[in-house]
């Protein structure tokens, strides 16, 4: 049926518009194929571009959360640290001489309970050698408290951790971090064997999980061994000096009364000395987070300038097979003319087969960084998924760039006379 003014239904304009369509794109595949290398070497410009949008924005997804769950799992969040002061003039240098410093002596003052503080969690730390018969490393030892794992997000692998019979008996116990234990022992089982601490043997209890390096504690507990404080005071250090106390509040709101409280109690334990200084971990743990954003931030400027370069070399490569495709096929597009296409179709068939072309790549692309994202994905805490962001950005750029070089030829087509291209 028609009309009053005799035109066709709608529909049959838009099955008709359709079919031009499909016929273009078989066209245009048609051309591709019969040009490999050329076609090849076009797909694989726009491939590398999308596939490095595709992985580098997954990837960074996987290390922010990687990086994240790492400044979790310090376990800083409500805390503040008690350590000794560096004196910054000769006059403090003086004062502070006179002050035995941050010791365990000072413990029973310092640690006194207060509704506001969860828990006190002082350590002491030196490096000493640590061997077994098979093996000699100079690893960090520590003297902590039995709770200082619980806080400090220190979980136990194998065995047990420190206790407080431990304590009280001072035991010559030891919690060996993951890292030393894979030196001192391979692959074996440490739990139950001896070990030699600045010549004292110690028996393994357990061995401490492995975990994200992302503070000097970390470090120094993965490689050394923990064990009782008490311990540590009477058979490693006479001295008694402690490296710091934590001190874990229960409401971080709490931090600068807490903070004046702690350094009141140091200066009655030292003779009104403030030796110590009073370091918010928190605020510590905030600064390097976003420090580890802003350095992230540069890096992606930098590798997504990489990436959009390497798809606008792929653009160029469009322009390329496109103005080559052109000059092979005057003869077509005159005799298309010819026959009744209009200047518009000419040039919406030109366009098409460069986003087609262009299709072709960011499939590949987008297949090939699914296969890489999967690859990697059992690195990373939450697993590599392909971001849906960067998947898209890849797709609409390559697209983009297909109509923007594919326009010129396009329109040169479009504009070519028909006497003139059949000639």
């Amino acid at each position: 049926m028609t009309d009053p003014q005799g035109r066709r239904p709608s529909r049959t304009s838009a099955l008709g518009r359709l079919g031009m369509v499909v016929e273009v794109v078989r066209v245009g595949l048609i051309e591709l194929w019969a040009h490999k290398l050329r076609s090849l070497l076009t797909l694989t410009l726009l491939m590398l571009g999308v596939f490095a949008l595709v992985v580098m924005t997954s990837v960074l997804d996987g290390v922010i959360d990687r990086i994240s769950m790492g400044f979790a799992g310090m376990s800083w969040d409500g805390t503040l640290l008690v350590a000794p002061k560096a004196p910054g003039t000769t006059e403090e240098a003086k004062r502070f001489a006179s002050s035995a410093g941050l010791r365990t002596e000072d413990l029973d003052r310092l640690t006194a309970p207060h509704e506001k503080i969860a828990a006190f969690l002082p350590r002491a730390s030196m490096r000493f050698p640590v061997t077994t018969p098979a093996a000699n490393e100079q690893a960090f030892v520590n003297g902590v408290w039995p709770d200082y794992g619980f806080w400090m997000n220190r979980p136990v692998d194998l065995g047990r951790g420190l206790t407080d019979d431990d304590r009280r008996r001072r035991s010559r116990v030891a919690v060996v971090g993951a890292t030393l234990a894979s030196k001192l022992f391979g692959g074996a089982d440490p739990v139950g064997r001896d070990i030699l601490v600045n010549g004292i043997p110690f028996r393994v209890v357990g061995v401490q999980a492995r975990g994200q390096i992302f503070s000097n504690e970390n470090y120094q507990d993965a490689n050394g061994v923990s064990i009782p404080l008490e311990t540590y005071v009477d058979r490693i250090d006479p001295a008694h000096k402690l490296t710091h106390l934590a001190v874990k509040l229960k409401s971080k709101m709490d931090l600068p009364e807490v903070s004046a409280m702690m350094v009141a109690r140091v200066k009655q334990a030292h003779h009104g000395i403030e030796d110590v200084e009073i370091v918010d971990l928190d605020a510590e743990m905030a600064k390097s987070y976003q420090n580890f954003l802003d350095q992230l931030r540069s890096w992606s400027v930098v590798l997504f300038s990489l990436a959009g370069v390497v798809l606008l070399v792929g653009g160029v490569g469009v322009l390329s097979v496109m103005l080559i495709s052109f000059s092979d096929r005057r003869f077509e597009i005159g005799l298309r003319k010819a026959i009744g296409a209009a200047d518009g179709e000419v040039l919406v068939q030109f366009l098409i087969e460069a986003v087609v072309l262009a299709a072709l790549g960011a499939l590949v692309g987008t297949l090939a960084g699914g296969a890489v994202c999967r690859a990697l994905s059992p690195v990373f805490p939450y697993g590599l998924v392909v971001n849906p962001w960067g998947l898209a950005m890849a797709w609409i750029i390559a697209l983009a760039l297909a109509l923007i070089f594919g326009l010129y030829p396009a329109l040169r087509a479009s504009r070519l006379a028909p006497i003139e291209a059949m000639r």
